[in-house]
């Protein structure tokens, strides 16, 4: 087993009910003025929205309600946020959603504690985060895992950029996790909180360093409940056992636990986040879109690790490492097909692209050829329009 650090401050409050913990794990923390975000208007039609504010109201929390987050979160709206926050003195920013209001609420806890710096500075790296305000959570979408990660994601669609910052700083202080709130999600949902799950936990299994026996097991353990109950949520998303799983599922699959010891890669999000930035497509659909390509590129690097993948995961038994490599891939895009999600451009809905845009494509993922990614297979800009042009049918 390798060397880690690990600490997750997130207090977790899981099962039927737990909605209804919500005002008080925020008097226990102390926090009287608080700034609700939230989505669209599924939360305030499904009744949530209003029971937490009669909560809060009930608890003599002040409070102001900020609404109309989008998907792949943008940077304007959590702007705008911060100015609220700032405004009503939140000494507590709480999520009330999935991934994108969460890494919302992180913006604007971010911002509202250094109201002089504009917070696409830290996402840039321009300026350093060293405080925010806290954050607490009230889960709605199984997938992204922020309501336990440290990690966030912000669009500026001036630019088509979609940037992500890690810090300890972005870890909630409580996360509310009732599964109940999920049984009324779409299935276009389901399907992509399964990709994403997925991918947050392969994006730590394939990396460079490989001697993390336990991590590995727990990572594989993890991606076979995930493609169990994925199927039986797609098929039926009123599946409570199902939707449990996969609730709890998303948070483990970001929070380090399935990459302990090793380095994350995170390239198929990158090449995701492109799509997602300059199509607005959702976060899932693009992941499942490029993860194919980008195994078949790395597959010569390490096929023993996608052998083993393979065999621990989607019970392949061949002995030929490079037989059982292909075939792990093949299953995992198949199963991607199989609940509906894209695994092309074509299949994106974005059509096929020219050489010109693709090669625009791959600078961007570089940030104009400043950096490169991956750790499993690290990857360029010529690396990446490779992939690209793979995914391109």
């Amino acid at each position: 087993m390798e060397s880690f650090e690990y600490w997750v401050p997130t207090r977790i409050l899981f099962g039927k009910g737990a909605e209804s913990k919500t005002a008080a794990e925020i008097q226990r923390l102390g926090a009287r003025r608080v700034l609700i975000v939230s989505g669209g208007a599924s939360a305030r039609r499904s009744g949530l929205l209003d029971r937490i504010e009669e909560q809060l109201r009930q608890a003599g929390i002040v409070f102001e309600t900020f609404e109309g987050t989008k998907p792949n979160p943008r940077l304007d709206h959590a702007r705008e946020g911060v100015r609220r926050a700032i405004a009503l003195g939140a000494e507590l920013i709480l999520a009330v959603g999935g991934g994108s209001v969460i890494d919302t609420a992180k913006g604007i806890a971010h911002g509202a504690a250094n109201p002089n710096t504009d917070i696409w500075e830290f996402w840039t790296g321009r300026a350093p985060l060293e405080k925010s305000l806290p954050v607490g959570v009230v889960l709605t979408i199984s997938a992204a895992g922020s309501e336990t990660s440290d990690s966030s994601v912000l669009t500026d669609e001036a630019s088509s950029q979609k940037r992500g910052l890690s810090s300890p700083l972005n870890r909630p202080v409580f996360a509310v996790m009732d599964p109940l709130l999920t049984l009324t999600l779409p299935v276009w949902q389901v399907k992509c909180g399964v990709v994403d799950i997925m991918m947050h936990t392969m994006d730590r299994y394939f990396n460079p360093i490989q001697d993390n026996q336990l991590t590995d097991a727990i990572a594989e353990a993890l991606l076979r409940t995930v493609i169990r109950c994925g199927r039986a949520a797609v098929a039926d998303p009123t599946d409570y056992a199902a939707m449990s799983e996969l609730m709890w599922a998303g948070s483990l699959s970001h929070n380090g636990l399935t990459g302990l010891g090793g380095v994350k890669d995170f390239a198929p999000h990158q090449l995701g986040h492109e799509l997602s930035a300059r199509f607005d497509v959702s976060h899932g659909a693009s992941l499942s879109t490029v993860w194919g390509s980008w195994a078949d590129f790395c597959l010569p690097r390490d096929p023993a690790r996608f052998a083993r993948f393979g065999r621990e995961v989607w019970g392949i038994r061949e002995p030929d490492d490079g037989v059982a490599a292909r075939a792990a891939i093949d299953a995992t895009v198949h199963y991607f097909e199989e609940i509906g999600m894209p695994t092309c451009f074509s299949a994106l809905g974005i059509g096929l692209q020219d050489e010109k845009q693709l090669a625009v494509m791959a600078r961007a993922v570089t940030f104009d050829g400043s950096r490169k990614i991956g750790s499993f297979v690290v990857l360029g800009e010529e690396e990446i329009l490779e992939i690209y042009r793979r995914c391109n049918h």
